[in-house]
Protein backbone atom coordinates (compact mmCIF):
# COMPACT_ATOMS: atom_id res chain seq x y z
CA UNK A 1 0.00 0.00 0.00
CA UNK A 2 1.34 3.25 -1.29
CA UNK A 3 2.01 6.31 1.29
CA UNK A 4 -0.61 8.44 0.01
CA UNK A 5 -3.75 5.55 0.52
CA UNK A 6 -6.27 7.16 2.45
CA UNK A 7 -7.51 5.84 5.88
CA UNK A 8 -10.81 5.47 3.77
CA UNK A 9 -8.54 3.30 0.96
CA UNK A 10 -6.80 1.45 3.59
CA UNK A 11 -10.39 0.38 5.30
CA UNK A 12 -11.51 -1.05 1.78
CA UNK A 13 -8.69 -2.81 1.48
CA UNK A 14 -8.76 -4.23 4.63
CA UNK A 15 -9.04 -8.24 4.35
CA UNK A 16 -12.99 -9.04 5.19
CA UNK A 17 -14.00 -11.08 7.96
CA UNK A 18 -13.82 -14.70 6.80
CA UNK A 19 -12.02 -13.87 3.34
CA UNK A 20 -8.75 -15.76 5.18
CA UNK A 21 -10.47 -18.97 6.32
CA UNK A 22 -12.31 -19.40 2.59
CA UNK A 23 -9.18 -18.90 0.32
CA UNK A 24 -7.13 -21.22 2.84
CA UNK A 25 -9.49 -24.02 3.33
CA UNK A 26 -11.62 -23.65 -0.12
CA UNK A 27 -12.77 -27.48 -0.25
CA UNK A 28 -14.89 -26.44 2.95
CA UNK A 29 -16.56 -24.40 0.67
CA UNK A 30 -16.69 -25.15 -2.58
CA UNK A 31 -15.91 -28.87 -2.11
CA UNK A 32 -12.90 -29.35 -3.67
CA UNK A 33 -10.06 -27.56 -5.84
CA UNK A 34 -10.65 -29.57 -8.98
CA UNK A 35 -13.14 -28.72 -11.51
CA UNK A 36 -15.63 -29.34 -8.40
CA UNK A 37 -15.06 -26.36 -7.07
CA UNK A 38 -15.25 -23.34 -10.24
CA UNK A 39 -18.82 -25.39 -10.99
CA UNK A 40 -19.85 -24.60 -7.65
CA UNK A 41 -19.03 -20.87 -8.08
CA UNK A 42 -20.84 -21.00 -10.70
CA UNK A 43 -24.14 -22.10 -8.57
CA UNK A 44 -23.23 -19.83 -5.87
CA UNK A 45 -23.85 -16.84 -8.09
CA UNK A 46 -26.65 -18.17 -10.03
CA UNK A 47 -28.70 -19.59 -7.23
CA UNK A 48 -28.95 -15.72 -6.08
CA UNK A 49 -30.51 -14.39 -9.16
CA UNK A 50 -32.62 -17.77 -9.60
CA UNK A 51 -34.39 -17.05 -6.13
CA UNK A 52 -34.91 -13.60 -7.07
CA UNK A 53 -36.86 -14.74 -10.26
CA UNK A 54 -38.76 -17.52 -8.24
CA UNK A 55 -39.51 -14.49 -5.84
CA UNK A 56 -41.05 -12.29 -8.81
CA UNK A 57 -38.31 -10.19 -9.40
CA UNK A 58 -37.18 -10.76 -13.02
CA UNK A 59 -37.16 -14.25 -14.68
CA UNK A 60 -34.27 -14.18 -17.55
CA UNK A 61 -30.67 -15.39 -16.10
CA UNK A 62 -28.29 -15.77 -18.52
CA UNK A 63 -24.72 -17.14 -17.82
CA UNK A 64 -21.60 -16.87 -20.70
CA UNK A 65 -18.34 -18.79 -20.17
CA UNK A 66 -16.04 -16.13 -21.42
CA UNK A 67 -13.26 -16.51 -23.68
CA UNK A 68 -11.07 -15.32 -21.36
CA UNK A 69 -12.15 -17.70 -18.53
CA UNK A 70 -14.20 -15.90 -16.79
CA UNK A 71 -18.06 -16.61 -15.78
CA UNK A 72 -20.49 -13.62 -16.74
CA UNK A 73 -24.30 -13.90 -15.02
CA UNK A 74 -26.56 -11.34 -15.55
CA UNK A 75 -29.80 -10.91 -14.58
CA UNK A 76 -32.96 -8.77 -15.42
CA UNK A 77 -33.97 -8.85 -11.37
CA UNK A 78 -34.59 -5.26 -9.49
CA UNK A 79 -30.73 -5.30 -9.14
CA UNK A 80 -28.57 -5.76 -5.62
CA UNK A 81 -29.13 -2.52 -3.40
CA UNK A 82 -26.23 -0.48 -3.31
CA UNK A 83 -25.33 1.12 -0.20
CA UNK A 84 -23.57 4.18 -1.76
CA UNK A 85 -26.59 4.90 -3.10
CA UNK A 86 -29.14 4.91 -0.63
CA UNK A 87 -31.31 2.00 -1.73
CA UNK A 88 -33.33 0.07 0.59
CA UNK A 89 -33.60 -3.82 0.79
CA UNK A 90 -30.52 -5.75 1.69
CA UNK A 91 -28.17 -7.32 1.98
CA UNK A 92 -26.21 -4.25 0.24
CA UNK A 93 -23.49 -5.12 -2.79
CA UNK A 94 -20.57 -4.90 -0.61
CA UNK A 95 -21.81 -7.34 2.19
CA UNK A 96 -23.19 -9.60 -0.41
CA UNK A 97 -20.19 -10.02 -1.72
CA UNK A 98 -17.85 -9.82 0.97
CA UNK A 99 -19.74 -11.61 4.52
CA UNK A 100 -21.39 -14.77 4.56
CA UNK A 101 -24.47 -14.36 5.53
CA UNK A 102 -25.87 -15.83 8.78
CA UNK A 103 -28.37 -18.56 8.09
CA UNK A 104 -28.06 -18.25 4.83
CA UNK A 105 -27.37 -21.73 3.86
CA UNK A 106 -29.88 -24.38 2.12
CA UNK A 107 -33.63 -24.14 1.08
CA UNK A 108 -35.36 -21.81 2.92
CA UNK A 109 -39.22 -21.98 1.75
CA UNK A 110 -40.63 -24.00 -0.73
CA UNK A 111 -40.12 -20.72 -3.38
CA UNK A 112 -36.35 -20.99 -2.46
CA UNK A 113 -33.86 -23.36 -5.08
CA UNK A 114 -30.37 -24.45 -4.04
CA UNK A 115 -28.43 -25.33 -7.10
CA UNK A 116 -26.29 -27.88 -5.37
CA UNK A 117 -25.77 -29.65 -1.89
CA UNK A 118 -23.27 -27.29 -0.67
CA UNK A 119 -25.50 -24.10 -0.50
CA UNK A 120 -23.21 -21.74 -0.42
CA UNK A 121 -23.11 -17.89 -1.23
CA UNK A 122 -21.77 -15.25 -3.72
CA UNK A 123 -19.11 -14.19 -1.04
CA UNK A 124 -17.28 -17.08 -1.46
CA UNK A 125 -17.21 -17.20 -5.48
CA UNK A 126 -15.42 -13.33 -4.64
CA UNK A 127 -13.24 -14.35 -2.16
CA UNK A 128 -11.75 -17.70 -4.64
CA UNK A 129 -11.49 -15.52 -7.73
CA UNK A 130 -8.83 -13.69 -9.03
CA UNK A 131 -11.09 -10.93 -9.79
CA UNK A 132 -14.53 -10.01 -10.33
CA UNK A 133 -16.64 -7.42 -11.65
CA UNK A 134 -19.94 -6.58 -10.97
CA UNK A 135 -22.85 -4.15 -12.61
CA UNK A 136 -25.65 -3.15 -10.81
CA UNK A 137 -28.48 -1.12 -12.68
CA UNK A 138 -31.33 -0.24 -10.37
CA UNK A 139 -33.79 2.63 -9.83
CA UNK A 140 -32.18 4.54 -13.45
CA UNK A 141 -28.81 4.01 -11.87
CA UNK A 142 -25.80 2.33 -13.21
CA UNK A 143 -23.08 1.18 -10.95
CA UNK A 144 -19.73 -0.49 -10.95
CA UNK A 145 -17.42 -2.18 -8.53
CA UNK A 146 -13.84 -4.30 -8.63
CA UNK A 147 -12.84 -6.44 -6.30
CA UNK A 148 -9.37 -9.00 -6.83
CA UNK A 149 -9.29 -12.09 -4.40
CA UNK A 150 -12.04 -10.50 -2.88
CA UNK A 151 -10.83 -7.06 -1.33
CA UNK A 152 -12.83 -4.26 -3.23
CA UNK A 153 -10.22 -2.29 -4.72
CA UNK A 154 -12.86 0.42 -5.66
CA UNK A 155 -16.30 1.49 -4.16
CA UNK A 156 -18.99 1.33 -5.89
CA UNK A 157 -18.76 3.77 -9.02
CA UNK A 158 -22.09 5.59 -10.68
CA UNK A 159 -21.23 5.14 -14.12
CA UNK A 160 -24.57 6.57 -15.56
CA UNK A 161 -27.76 5.76 -15.95
CA UNK A 162 -30.30 3.18 -17.25
CA UNK A 163 -33.60 2.39 -18.32
CA UNK A 164 -33.95 -0.98 -17.09
CA UNK A 165 -32.96 -3.22 -14.14
CA UNK A 166 -30.89 -6.15 -12.83
CA UNK A 167 -27.11 -6.77 -11.93
CA UNK A 168 -24.29 -8.46 -13.87
CA UNK A 169 -21.42 -10.37 -11.95
CA UNK A 170 -18.49 -11.47 -13.93
CA UNK A 171 -15.62 -13.44 -12.37
CA UNK A 172 -12.33 -15.64 -12.76
CA UNK A 173 -11.88 -18.52 -10.51
CA UNK A 174 -8.54 -18.03 -8.67
CA UNK A 175 -5.90 -20.25 -10.91
CA UNK A 176 -3.67 -20.47 -8.00
CA UNK A 177 -6.14 -22.36 -6.07
CA UNK A 178 -8.02 -24.81 -8.49
CA UNK A 179 -6.42 -27.15 -10.75
CA UNK A 180 -8.65 -26.04 -13.61
CA UNK A 181 -10.85 -22.71 -13.78
CA UNK A 182 -13.01 -24.06 -16.51
CA UNK A 183 -16.48 -25.46 -15.41
CA UNK A 184 -17.93 -28.28 -17.45
CA UNK A 185 -20.49 -26.63 -20.17
CA UNK A 186 -22.52 -30.50 -19.85
CA UNK A 187 -22.13 -30.40 -16.09
CA UNK A 188 -23.32 -27.03 -15.70
CA UNK A 189 -26.23 -27.62 -18.87
CA UNK A 190 -28.19 -30.39 -16.86
CA UNK A 191 -28.40 -28.89 -13.56
CA UNK A 192 -29.86 -25.78 -15.01
CA UNK A 193 -32.23 -27.98 -17.63
CA UNK A 194 -33.31 -29.88 -14.18
CA UNK A 195 -33.71 -26.45 -12.47
CA UNK A 196 -35.56 -24.78 -14.89
CA UNK A 197 -37.90 -27.69 -15.76
CA UNK A 198 -38.50 -27.81 -11.70
CA UNK A 199 -39.42 -24.06 -11.66
CA UNK A 200 -42.11 -23.10 -14.39
CA UNK A 201 -41.78 -19.77 -16.45
CA UNK A 202 -37.84 -19.49 -15.20
CA UNK A 203 -35.29 -18.46 -18.22
CA UNK A 204 -31.93 -20.21 -18.07
CA UNK A 205 -29.29 -19.65 -20.83
CA UNK A 206 -25.85 -21.20 -20.92
CA UNK A 207 -23.61 -19.76 -23.65
CA UNK A 208 -19.66 -21.19 -24.06
CA UNK A 209 -17.48 -18.67 -26.04
CA UNK A 210 -14.62 -20.86 -24.68
CA UNK A 211 -13.68 -22.81 -27.83
CA UNK A 212 -12.58 -21.73 -30.85
CA UNK A 213 -15.25 -20.72 -33.85
CA UNK A 214 -19.05 -20.80 -32.82
CA UNK A 215 -20.18 -20.32 -29.82
CA UNK A 216 -22.15 -23.29 -27.99
CA UNK A 217 -25.44 -22.22 -26.60
CA UNK A 218 -28.48 -23.78 -24.82
CA UNK A 219 -31.45 -22.03 -23.23
CA UNK A 220 -33.80 -23.63 -21.06
CA UNK A 221 -37.69 -22.46 -20.40
CA UNK A 222 -40.78 -25.23 -19.98
CA UNK A 223 -44.19 -23.13 -20.29
CA UNK A 224 -46.98 -22.60 -17.52
CA UNK A 225 -48.75 -26.28 -18.20
CA UNK A 226 -47.86 -29.54 -16.85
CA UNK A 227 -45.23 -30.96 -17.45
CA UNK A 228 -43.05 -33.94 -18.99
CA UNK A 229 -40.47 -34.16 -16.09
CA UNK A 230 -39.33 -37.29 -18.07
CA UNK A 231 -38.63 -35.64 -21.31
CA UNK A 232 -37.07 -32.49 -19.94
CA UNK A 233 -34.64 -35.10 -17.96
CA UNK A 234 -34.60 -37.24 -21.08
CA UNK A 235 -34.96 -40.44 -18.67
CA UNK A 236 -36.52 -43.59 -19.96
CA UNK A 237 -35.31 -46.22 -21.91
CA UNK A 238 -36.97 -49.05 -23.86
CA UNK A 239 -40.23 -49.30 -25.25
CA UNK A 240 -43.11 -47.21 -23.36
CA UNK A 241 -45.85 -49.98 -22.52
CA UNK A 242 -48.52 -47.15 -22.74
CA UNK A 243 -48.14 -44.02 -24.70
CA UNK A 244 -49.50 -41.44 -21.86
CA UNK A 245 -47.47 -39.93 -19.53
CA UNK A 246 -48.86 -39.68 -16.14
CA UNK A 247 -48.44 -36.54 -14.32
CA UNK A 248 -50.32 -34.24 -11.60
CA UNK A 249 -49.08 -31.82 -9.08
CA UNK A 250 -51.27 -31.18 -5.96
CA UNK A 251 -50.37 -29.10 -2.78
CA UNK A 252 -50.93 -30.48 0.69
CA UNK A 253 -51.15 -28.43 3.75
CA UNK A 254 -50.28 -31.63 5.85
CA UNK A 255 -46.95 -31.25 5.05
CA UNK A 256 -46.60 -27.77 4.05
CA UNK A 257 -45.53 -27.61 0.89
CA UNK A 258 -46.90 -29.56 -2.94
CA UNK A 259 -46.01 -32.62 -4.89
CA UNK A 260 -45.10 -33.10 -8.55
CA UNK A 261 -44.81 -36.24 -9.91
CA UNK A 262 -44.29 -38.01 -13.74
CA UNK A 263 -44.50 -40.89 -14.32
CA UNK A 264 -44.40 -43.69 -17.08
CA UNK A 265 -43.68 -47.27 -17.34
CA UNK A 266 -41.27 -48.94 -20.41
CA UNK A 267 -40.34 -52.06 -21.33
CA UNK A 268 -37.25 -52.99 -19.02
CA UNK A 269 -36.31 -54.39 -15.63
CA UNK A 270 -35.11 -51.17 -14.44
CA UNK A 271 -36.34 -48.81 -11.83
CA UNK A 272 -35.35 -44.98 -12.50
CA UNK A 273 -36.87 -42.76 -9.97
CA UNK A 274 -35.11 -39.27 -9.23
CA UNK A 275 -36.36 -37.33 -6.58
CA UNK A 276 -35.84 -33.35 -5.65
CA UNK A 277 -36.70 -31.32 -2.60
CA UNK A 278 -37.12 -27.81 -3.63
CA UNK A 279 -35.35 -28.44 -6.64
CA UNK A 280 -32.36 -29.81 -4.48
CA UNK A 281 -31.74 -33.63 -6.03
CA UNK A 282 -31.74 -36.02 -3.25
CA UNK A 283 -29.13 -38.46 -4.72
CA UNK A 284 -29.66 -40.42 -1.25
CA UNK A 285 -34.06 -40.84 -1.59
CA UNK A 286 -36.03 -39.80 1.57
CA UNK A 287 -39.43 -39.97 2.28
CA UNK A 288 -40.56 -38.46 -0.86
CA UNK A 289 -39.54 -41.25 -3.09
CA UNK A 290 -40.61 -43.74 -0.43
CA UNK A 291 -44.31 -42.07 -0.33
CA UNK A 292 -44.41 -42.52 -4.09
CA UNK A 293 -43.17 -46.09 -4.39
CA UNK A 294 -46.07 -46.98 -1.61
CA UNK A 295 -48.60 -44.84 -3.57
CA UNK A 296 -48.05 -46.64 -6.79
CA UNK A 297 -48.38 -49.45 -5.33
CA UNK A 298 -51.64 -48.98 -3.47
CA UNK A 299 -52.80 -47.75 -6.59
CA UNK A 300 -51.92 -50.78 -8.56
CA UNK A 301 -53.11 -53.20 -5.94
CA UNK A 302 -56.35 -52.00 -5.44
CA UNK A 303 -56.57 -51.53 -9.60
CA UNK A 304 -55.84 -54.98 -10.00
CA UNK A 305 -58.47 -56.20 -7.09
CA UNK A 306 -61.24 -54.52 -8.45
CA UNK A 307 -60.82 -55.24 -11.54
CA UNK A 308 -60.47 -58.94 -11.14
CA UNK A 309 -56.83 -58.68 -12.64
CA UNK A 310 -55.42 -60.62 -9.62
CA UNK A 311 -57.25 -63.35 -8.60
CA UNK A 312 -58.54 -64.31 -5.10
CA UNK A 313 -55.49 -66.95 -4.88
CA UNK A 314 -53.25 -64.25 -5.78
CA UNK A 315 -50.83 -62.54 -3.76
CA UNK A 316 -50.85 -58.62 -3.50
CA UNK A 317 -48.33 -57.36 -5.96
CA UNK A 318 -44.63 -55.86 -4.43
CA UNK A 319 -42.83 -52.56 -5.32
CA UNK A 320 -40.06 -55.32 -6.46
CA UNK A 321 -42.32 -56.34 -9.32
CA UNK A 322 -44.83 -52.79 -10.13
CA UNK A 323 -41.47 -50.82 -10.47
CA UNK A 324 -39.47 -53.01 -13.13
CA UNK A 325 -39.30 -50.69 -15.67
CA UNK A 326 -41.12 -47.61 -13.67
CA UNK A 327 -39.49 -44.41 -14.46
CA UNK A 328 -40.45 -41.04 -12.46
CA UNK A 329 -39.75 -37.89 -11.28
CA UNK A 330 -40.60 -36.90 -7.77
CA UNK A 331 -40.95 -33.54 -6.60
CA UNK A 332 -41.64 -31.85 -3.84
CA UNK A 333 -41.26 -28.05 -2.41
CA UNK A 334 -42.02 -27.49 1.36
CA UNK A 335 -41.94 -24.39 3.68
CA UNK A 336 -39.53 -26.38 5.64
CA UNK A 337 -37.37 -28.94 4.57
CA UNK A 338 -36.05 -31.51 6.80
CA UNK A 339 -32.65 -32.84 5.28
CA UNK A 340 -30.85 -36.18 7.22
CA UNK A 341 -27.00 -35.31 7.61
CA UNK A 342 -25.38 -32.09 6.07
CA UNK A 343 -24.84 -33.38 3.19
CA UNK A 344 -28.51 -32.67 2.64
CA UNK A 345 -29.19 -35.12 0.01
CA UNK A 346 -31.83 -37.44 1.64
CA UNK A 347 -34.92 -36.12 3.22
CA UNK A 348 -35.36 -36.78 6.50
CA UNK A 349 -38.11 -39.62 7.40
CA UNK A 350 -39.57 -41.39 10.55
CA UNK A 351 -36.92 -40.87 13.54
CA UNK A 352 -34.35 -38.99 11.93
CA UNK A 353 -32.90 -36.06 13.47
CA UNK A 354 -33.19 -33.53 11.07
CA UNK A 355 -34.76 -29.76 11.84
CA UNK A 356 -36.33 -28.86 14.95
CA UNK A 357 -39.02 -26.47 13.19
CA UNK A 358 -40.70 -29.36 11.93
CA UNK A 359 -41.99 -31.95 13.79
CA UNK A 360 -43.86 -34.60 11.79
CA UNK A 361 -41.29 -35.78 9.10
CA UNK A 362 -43.34 -38.38 8.06
CA UNK A 363 -46.10 -36.06 6.78
CA UNK A 364 -43.96 -35.59 3.37
CA UNK A 365 -44.00 -39.93 2.81
CA UNK A 366 -47.88 -39.92 4.20
CA UNK A 367 -48.81 -36.93 1.48
CA UNK A 368 -46.79 -37.86 -1.32
CA UNK A 369 -47.89 -41.62 -0.90
CA UNK A 370 -51.67 -40.59 -0.82
CA UNK A 371 -51.64 -37.86 -3.94
CA UNK A 372 -49.97 -40.71 -5.83
CA UNK A 373 -52.33 -43.69 -4.43
CA UNK A 374 -55.62 -41.07 -5.68
CA UNK A 375 -54.46 -39.24 -9.06
CA UNK A 376 -52.67 -43.22 -10.31
CA UNK A 377 -56.10 -44.71 -9.58
CA UNK A 378 -58.18 -42.29 -11.47
CA UNK A 379 -55.90 -42.55 -14.31
CA UNK A 380 -55.89 -46.10 -14.20
CA UNK A 381 -59.85 -46.23 -13.83
CA UNK A 382 -59.69 -43.34 -16.82
CA UNK A 383 -57.32 -44.75 -19.10
CA UNK A 384 -58.75 -49.01 -18.93
CA UNK A 385 -56.64 -49.92 -21.91
CA UNK A 386 -53.49 -48.62 -20.92
CA UNK A 387 -54.00 -49.88 -17.16
CA UNK A 388 -54.68 -53.04 -18.62
CA UNK A 389 -51.20 -52.99 -20.44
CA UNK A 390 -49.24 -52.01 -17.37
CA UNK A 391 -51.30 -54.25 -14.83
CA UNK A 392 -50.96 -57.33 -17.33
CA UNK A 393 -47.21 -56.87 -17.89
CA UNK A 394 -47.21 -57.12 -13.87
CA UNK A 395 -49.26 -59.73 -13.51
CA UNK A 396 -47.86 -61.90 -15.86
CA UNK A 397 -44.35 -61.70 -14.85
CA UNK A 398 -45.35 -62.51 -11.05
CA UNK A 399 -47.26 -65.69 -12.48
CA UNK A 400 -43.92 -66.43 -14.54
CA UNK A 401 -42.17 -66.84 -10.99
Amino acid sequence: MSRETTGADAARLRVPEGLEVIRKWPGMFVGSTGERGPRQMVFDVVERAVNEALGGQGGRIDVTLTADGGVRVTDDGPGIPVEAAGHIGGPGLEGLLTRLQTGSRGPRGRHTVSLSALGTEPAVANALSSRLTVEVRREAGHWVQEYVRGIAVTPPTAVGTTTGSGTTITFWPDAEIFETTHPSFADLENRFREVAALNRGLSLSLTDERSRGEAQSVQFRFPDQPRDLIACFDMGTGARVHPDVIAFEEEDSRMAGTVEVSLRWYDSHEETIRGFANSLHTYEGGTHETGLRDGVTAAVNEYARKHLLLTATDSRLSFDLIGEGLTAVVSVKLDNPAFFGATRTRLGGDGDAVHPDVKDTGAVHTCVRDVVRAHLGTWLEQHPEQAAAVIGRIVERTRQG
